[in-house]
């Protein structure tokens, strides 16, 4: 009788478990500037888990004001409210670092967020790349990075981004003149450049030589196939959960004992 009050109570803790990890759960997402010492920072990380309908540009076509508010400025301002719109199930957040401010060489930071998986099975993202004009990382296509798969277990671990996965907005002209993250140049200053958004990374070596915002004399050094950041997720155990297969595993280890 012992044993099987003792089954009995460990198939329901195993099925509250299960039921704490049905709808919402937590993501930690780490992110890790893997740039060579000296070379690209990044602006934080802005973030949506979504559906899948909401595509922030298009390579080869003009940028629109949601997407140039992260490759010009690195802030979201005008992607957030755009994300919100097209898709109002998304949970949309940032990064951010610890002490806040852009991601250095060898630098990482995360967060973690709630999440549903059965709706926002889809992983979006957009950071400024900096020194720069307008150069940025983030998926073209919504339905890119499929986060979640049908049964709501994580699909993918991580995002890598190599050097030639980098954008240029083609809204703003290279140069010094008006480029982030640089000592003595404003980014309130732009000359529009009236491009599409493509991928580039070698233009970015007009900034060598130049002292950026934190003090060091940037040197591009990257190749095509340099990684340059990684996004990598976890799944953060509801304590609920935890408690539950902890509470069965002790009972499950004084039946084994007893016996």
């Amino acid at each position: 009788m012992t044993r099987m009050y003792a089954g009995a109570f460990i198939v329901a803790a195993a099925g509250l478990a299960t039921a704490a990890w049905a709808q919402n759960v937590q993501v930690q997402v780490t992110v890790e500037n893997l740039s060579p010492d000296n070379s690209i920072t990044f602006a934080p990380l802005r973030i949506g888990f979504n559906n899948g309908t909401y595509d922030s540009f298009d390579a080869g076509s003009t940028a629109g004001s949601a997407i140039i508010s992260i490759a010009e400025g690195g802030s979201g301002a005008d992607w957030f409210p755009a994300f919100a719109a097209a898709d109002a199930s998304a949970t949309l957040g940032t990064v951010v670092s610890n002490p806040a401010g852009p991601l250095l060489p060898g630098a990482t930071a995360s967060g973690v967020f709630w999440v549903d998986p059965g709706v926002n099975r889809f992983f979006t993202f957009g950071a400024m790349v900096v020194p720069s004009n307008d150069y940025f990382i983030g998926n073209d296509s919504p339905t890119q990075y499929q986060l979640f798969d049908a049964d709501g277990n994580l699909a993918i671990a991580s995002i890598t981004q190599t050097a030639s996965d980098i954008w240029d907005a083609g809204s703003e002209v290279d140069g010094t003149f008006g480029a982030a993250f640089l000592q003595g140049s404003s980014n309130d200053d732009r000359i529009a450049d009236n491009g599409v958004v493509e991928f580039d990374f070698q233009d970015l070596s007009v900034f060598n030589g130049s002292t950026t915002a934190a003090g060091y004399v940037f040197d591009l050094q990257l190749g095509a196939d340099t990684q340059v950041y990684r996004i990598s997720f976890a799944v953060v155990p509801a304590p609920g959960a935890v408690g539950l297969m902890s509470a069965a595993g002790l009972l499950a280890l004084r039946r084994r004992r007893g016996a």
